[in-house]
């Protein structure tokens, strides 16, 4: 493990301002979720600030909470959130693993106690957070095409599955004493079929998955693919339960929008976000809803999990938050054209494209300033125990890290150190810590500091 290298973080101090940026935030939906969100961060009344303070102090909190000024002894989660939420992890950031090969997943798991980053060269690394960040468990990939496009974390913590451009998705036990798991050498990788043949007769690449979910209860996986559609494999029985023709071209991702898991999200080359009820796939066979906007391919979606909002990454290079009670049946309007002259795999995105607007943008708010190139570059809400939700945040092809706010759209804060595209980051979903994973092999952590006193260009 290396600490050595210098951060080259550009946040420096302001006169005690807030974090300044700049971002394009537009819609008329907003009203509501800005609503949602300030009182999911709003301290209570007793504790709020006069009109001539612009931030409550945390030591006046904390007197407040030790004086019982509410009744209550203690915060509220808004309280926690209203503190919490000025503190973001741009700190650092501190070099946890460096390896040879480009890293594309980085994700905390749901309790925070341990880190998984997937690197192109087969590796799987997974990491004790409260153990100094040592390795728990080394895996080495099985039958893997091009790179780890996904991992994934059952509830319980005791199986990874992993994807690459293959239609067999991999099945890992990570509670096992084997600190080394080599693929069916010191471990089995039980291989998942989500071609749907029972043998080994058929062209291992005829499609890949590039998007792979355990269900909240564990009982299933969910993928997207390559050959545009949605996959549901049924652990328990060992069989795929179902496909779904999902979009006209690749579907890059795929998301449960709550933990009743009935309800899925997918977003594709097509353009399309679309709604899809599991419960009515049976009589029905189509999605429950589309939602248009971006003008390019969706490289991934993030539900913020209450079944009425989520983001979507796209090679449009915009963020888009989206309310599905906007959605049409069908798709509606216009279909934009298709600019076969730009490949973003390898070219910058038009300039006289930047400026374009679906006629029939659903969108409630859009976020511009990083960049989604080369990869399937990934963006979240930020978390709803420490942060209310009241941020997103997104890698980026420019080597950054972009945190927006919410409502205002601004940029509160750009995250500078890596040398190559960051393609995944993770928000820890308790602590002020975000880790973030690059092309340029290296896997970082951010810490905590104090918003209002950074300023970053």
């Amino acid at each position: 493990m290396s600490r050595s290298r210098k951060s080259v973080r550009q946040c420096s101090l302001d006169d005690g301002g807030g974090i300044v940026g700049r971002a394009a935030a537009s819609g008329e939906g907003l009203p509501e979720i800005g609503v949602v969100t300030k009182l999911r961060t709003r301290p209570h009344k007793l504790f709020s600030p006069r009109k001539s303070e612009k931030f409550l102090s945390p030591v006046k909190m904390l007197v407040g909470r030790e004086g019982n000024y509410t009744g209550r002894a203690k915060f509220t989660s808004s309280d926690r959130c209203h503190l919490s939420s000025r503190y973001l992890p741009v700190k650092g950031p501190s070099v946890i693993d460096r390896m040879d090969s480009c890293a594309y997943v980085s994700q905390f798991s749901a309790d925070g106690t341990l880190f998984v980053a997937g690197f192109q060269d087969s590796d799987i690394k997974i990491y004790s957070v409260d153990n100094d960040w040592k390795v728990k468990k080394n895996i080495r990939a099985r039958s893997l095409r091009w790179t780890i496009t996904d991992t994934s974390l059952s509830p319980d913590q005791r199986f990874l599955v992993y994807s690459s451009m293959s239609p067999v998705v991999h099945i890992v036990d990570t509670g096992s004493s084997m600190t080394e798991s080599v693929a069916n050498v010191t471990e089995i990788h039980e291989g998942l079929d989500f071609s749907g043949h029972d043998d080994d007769d058929h062209d291992d690449y005829s499609f890949g998955i590039f998007s792979v979910k355990f269900s909240t209860d564990g009982r299933e996986l969910v993928a997207a693919s390559s050959d545009d559609s949605i996959y549901v494999y049924d652990l328990a029985a060992n069989k795929l339960n179902v496909r779904i023709p999902a979009h006209r071209s690749d579907v890059n991702t795929v998301c449960f929008a709550d933990e009743a898991g009935h309800v899925l999200y997918s977003g594709s080359d097509d353009h399309l976000c679309k709604v899809w009820d599991r419960r009515c796939l049976g009589t029905v066979g189509k999605e429950s809803g589309v939602l248009t906007g971006h003008l390019e391919g969706i490289t991934f979606i993030d539900s913020r999990g209450d079944g009425k909002y989520l983001i979507s990454n796209g090679k449009d290079q915009t963020i888009r938050l989206w309310d599905i009670r906007k959605m049409s049946s069908n798709i509606r309007g216009i279909t934009m054209p298709r600019h076969v002259e730009w490949d973003y795999r390898w070219m910058e995105y038009p300039s006289h494209l930047r400026n374009r607007k679906h006629p029939n943008d659903q969108s409630l708010a859009t976020y511009r300033g990083h960049r989604v190139l080369r990869t399937l570059i990934r963006c979240y809400f930020s978390p709803s125990y420490s942060t209310g939700q009241k941020y997103i945040y997104t890698g980026s092809a420019d080597a950054h890290i972009y945190v927006y706010d919410l409502v205002t759209g601004a940029l509160v804060a750009k995250l500078k150190f890596h040398d190559q595209i960051v393609r995944d980051c993770s928000w820890h979903p308790f602590s002020p810590m975000l880790g973030s994973s690059s092309w340029d092999g290296v896997i970082a952590n951010w810490e905590l500091s104090e918003t209002k006193r950074f300023h970053c260009p």
